[in-house]
């Protein structure tokens, strides 16, 4: 018997086309699935992310821990390198070397430092200034000239000038002040004498065609501009100021060294003489070295050194303090945020 097409369909249900054959379930690309799997995501690269940052921190701060810990000991071995007390009788030592200006170690305020702590010194027995300078500033060498003029009246102790190489211009300045001046033969000593240099470029200008517009409040106010000429007017000046000056110095040079200068038309030229010639025209006093004088004259083998120096491990600490700061600061500012 045939069976009706109705129920034949109803009989089978694979037969029926509107019955799916695979029904929806929650797999990826059910929406809440897919939002589930990004933020996963999202908070596996952030943790990620955050433990990579946190090593970098921690390496960070290890090595600059090592950093200050190398440089703390910089510094104590510097300062384990500096004067030292000493309780038996010595000669004591100061050292003025390169040029004499106020932001170099040979400066007055670093080296009338060093002379007060070596005078105070109860077992100074005398005071060695050992000079190798080709001069600098006339202000600070009057300033250090003047400080050892006090110093020897208040503490009643003998200075001597020790030269190596060179004790020129402002560093002869300073030399006149001791008691006796001690040179190698070959040592170059003297140019007593001041100059003012600079450049001048009005030529050039007048031939690349360029024009100079200088505008002042005060007639004499661009005195001394490289960029415009020398007027006949601001050269006597000049002048006047470099004779004022000059005068001091040979004034200084007479009153220290005195009846011992065998003055010639050429002493306060400007030149320069050999250590030799120096002792011969009364510029210097011997031939020593500072073991030669703090042996045979002082009398007082033992050198304390009380020279003030610019201490190089405590400015790298300074630097590096900051470079660290600043570096903190940024870490902190890209730590990563999960949200």
């Amino acid at each position: 018997m045939n069976t009706p097409p109705s129920e034949a369909n109803s009989s089978n249900p694979t037969s029926n086309p509107s019955t799916p054959s695979n029904p929806p379930s929650a797999g990826a690309d059910h929406p809440s699935s897919s939002w589930g799997q990004v933020n996963l995501e999202k908070w596996a690269f952030a943790a990620l992310e955050e433990q990579k940052q946190a090593r970098r921190w921690r390496t960070f701060v290890r090595l600059s821990w090592l950093v200050i810990l190398i440089i703390a000991g910089l510094i104590t071995l510097y300062k384990n390198t500096g004067p030292t007390t000493s309780n038996v009788a010595h000669t004591a030592v100061v050292e003025i070397k390169g040029e004499i200006s106020a932001d170099s170690d040979a400066s007055a305020e670093w080296i009338n430092q060093a002379l007060k702590d070596a005078f105070e010194d109860e077992n100074s027995k005398a005071v060695i200034i050992l000079i190798n300078s080709p001069g600098g500033s006339p202000v600070q060498a009057g300033m250090i000239n003047d400080e050892i003029r006090r110093l020897k009246a208040k503490h009643k102790i003998p200075v001597y000038a020790v030269v190596e190489e060179t004790c020129a211009s402002a560093a002869y300045y300073i030399a006149v002040a001791a008691d006796n001046i001690y040179v190698d033969k070959a040592s170059i000593v003297g140019s007593i004498g001041v100059l003012m240099d600079g450049f001048g470029f009005t030529g050039i200008m007048d031939k690349v065609g360029v024009e100079r517009r200088l505008l002042t409040a005060g007639e004499n106010k661009g005195f001394m501009d490289p960029f415009s000429p020398l007027s006949k007017t601001h050269k006597a000046f000049a002048q006047n100021m470099l004779e004022q000056i000059h005068h001091q110095f040979i004034g200084v040079v007479k009153e220290g060294r005195g009846d011992r200068l065998k003055e010639t038309p050429d002493m306060f030229s400007g030149l320069f003489w050999t250590g030799q010639q120096a002792i011969e025209m009364g510029l210097a006093d011997g031939l020593g070295s500072v073991d030669f004088v703090a042996r045979e004259i002082v009398k007082a083998e033992d050198l304390v050194d009380y020279t003030k120096r610019d201490n190089v491990a405590e400015r790298l600490a300074k630097r590096f303090g900051a470079a660290m700061g600043a570096g903190a600061v940024k870490a902190l500012k890209t730590w990563p945020e999960v949200h």
